[in-house]
């Protein structure tokens, strides 16, 4: 059946982070938000329909999942990835972020070494200082447009730190980049000649772009799956990041079992029993929905990489390979940090996120998140390129 991601859904007054809170964090009221990594469309109808059905029921007590959510996940794994994954394997925690956090809280010391690659998603820096331990960065090299990985600087800060956990982003949130067999193996061999602990973040490994496949970083050895924790989640899939529900995947006995220790005292147990719920719906019933979404978010990249080459040429879009959040290149504008931000958010009144988020690498960029109805990405790129215009008249 058809979908309308078109349909423009008004989110203000609903207690939305991405809408509601402009004001809160130092914005403008009318600010146009594309910054948190949320969608503006409606999750797919079977999930809605099973969550008015729970709710009719009335009672919300301690919640837990039998076998039939495991075969759901399964099956999603096996038809898209082609990991036969086993349910002994599965711990549920509430998201992706908590589970990192108490990867590194099970698997490393205060002080110890926690290896990143930025610019990256900042609550892996958070997660990092927040528990005293040592962030170390193997920065992703730059170069004609693209990102690759300095694998020298990465051994040699493994080793000259001491690393004991390295978080892989994978696809890599800002950059878009969806790494090879190639390039991961070669982590990963590095990774395991030195001792290091790979926790691999996959949530948004559904949304990958022609030409690039996801690999489960875990299913590429044995040895790897041994030495991973492997998050993923249906938050980014499904638009479903309120329900706090993500799975995470360990083979190694060992490992599961001090991962697991560390969730228990954290004082956390049961989901969110509408996130469950809403999960195993949509494993089950949202393919085609993901299909179609997926056609969307491809011509809304398509008319973004359009509408810059013809009117916005100061501006370069990195190639993305899969998320739907593209990572726009402002270099070439010659700005500081604070002129760039004031061009977006006073002149243009966007609310992107500021590339130096996801490290000091991020300077001169902007993330911009392109999961919204055309109408509303349309405003945003003519609010974009207007205010650009006005500042070189005024030069």
């Amino acid at each position: 059946m058809p979908y309308d991601f078109n349909l423009v859904v008004n989110r203000k007054n609903t207690n939305s982070l991405k809408y509601d809170f402009a004001v809160e964090k130092g914005k403008a009221a009318d600010i146009l938000p594309l910054w948190v990594a949320d969608m503006d469309f409606p999750t797919v109808p079977e999930v809605t329909e099973a969550l008015i059905n729970a709710s009719r029921h009335g009672i919300f007590g301690y919640t837990e999942v039998k076998e039939d959510y495991f075969l759901v996940l399964r099956n999603w794994f096996s038809s898209h990835y082609h990991w036969e994954i086993e349910r002994k394997w599965l711990i549920k925690t509430p998201g992706v972020v908590f589970a990192i956090a108490m990867a590194i809280r099970a698997f490393t010391e205060k002080n110890e070494a926690v290896l990143i690659q930025r610019p990256v998603y900042y609550p892996f820096s958070e997660a990092i200082e927040s528990n005293e331990r040592k962030l170390i960065n193997n920065p992703l090299v730059y170069e004609k447009g693209k990102y690759h990985i300095d694998y020298n600087d990465f051994e040699d800060k493994i080793i000259k730190n001491n690393v004991k956990l390295f978080i892989l982003c994978n696809p890599h949130n800002p950059v878009g980049r969806v790494w090879t067999k190639e390039e991961l193996i070669h982590l990963g061999d590095i990774c395991l000649k030195h001792n290091v602990l790979v926790v691999s973040d996959e949530i948004h490994a559904d949304f990958i772009y022609s030409g690039h496949a996801h690999l489960n970083f875990a299913n590429l050895k044995p040895e790897f799956f041994d030495n991973t924790i492997t998050c993923t989640a249906p938050s980014k899939t499904f638009n479903l990041a309120g329900l706090q529900v993500s799975n995470v995947l360990i083979g190694n006995p060992k490992l599961k079992t001090a991962f697991k220790n560390e969730i228990i005292k954290s004082g956390y147990s049961q989901l969110n029993t509408m996130g469950l719920i809403a999960c195993q719906t949509a494993y089950e019933y949202g393919d085609e929905w993901l299909k179609e979404l997926k056609d969307y978010l491809y011509e809304n990249l398509r008319y973004v990489k359009e509408f810059i080459e013809k009117n916005i040429p100061e501006v370069t879009l990195v190639e993305p390979e899969g998320t739907y959040l593209l990572w726009l290149d402002f270099k070439k504008l010659g700005l500081s940090e604070e002129e760039l931000e004031d061009l977006i958010i006073n002149k243009a009144k966007l609310w992107l996120d500021a590339g130096t988020m996801f490290g000091p690498e991020g300077l001169g960029f902007q993330r911009i998140n392109i999961a919204c109805p055309r109408e509303t990405l349309t405003l945003a790129l003519t609010s974009l390129h207007d205010a650009i215009e006005e500042r070189k008249k005024s030069k």
